[in-house]
């Protein structure tokens, strides 16, 4: 499973990058301009990213507004739902208008800070990235 965490807080990407580089490689971006650009180069590189867990409070560009600019470049190549990367909003952000924006922006989960590893885990295996974990 190849992993991109988008997070600016060093802790809380520490955090992730501790839990999911036990079942692959982990790269961090620390700002949504960032993710778009790892993300872009990873698919011209022909070396996508099976998941992002991504923040919605980011410099330079909004974790959401990240994931409006993933999904359309999935779109350009044909890739649609349900066969692009799997995205989780990993934030401390739990008002319900922000839960629904970012699932309207097509993202596949919400996960509220502090990410309890339990709740992370059965995302990666409800979407299939890992077969036990």
């Amino acid at each position: 499973m190849k992993t991109l965490i988008v997070e600016d807080e060093f802790t809380a990407r520490l955090t992730l990058q501790r839990l999911l580089s036990r079942y692959g490689e982990c790269h961090i971006a620390v700002s949504g301009k960032e993710a778009v650009d790892a993300f872009r180069i990873a698919l011209e590189t022909g070396s996508v990213y099976d998941l992002i867990c991504m923040d919605i409070l980011l410099p330079e560009m909004d974790g959401q507004e990240a994931v409006r600019h993933i999904r359309s470049l999935e779109q350009d190549r044909g890739i649609l739902p349900p066969d692009g990367v799997k995205i989780i909003m990993t934030t401390a952000v739990d008002d319900i208008k922000e839960v629904m924006r970012s699932f309207q922006d097509l993202c596949d989960a919400y996960l509220v800070k502090p990410v309890r590893l339990g709740d992370l885990l059965k995302h990666v295996r409800d979407f299939g990235l890992v077969a036990h974990v």
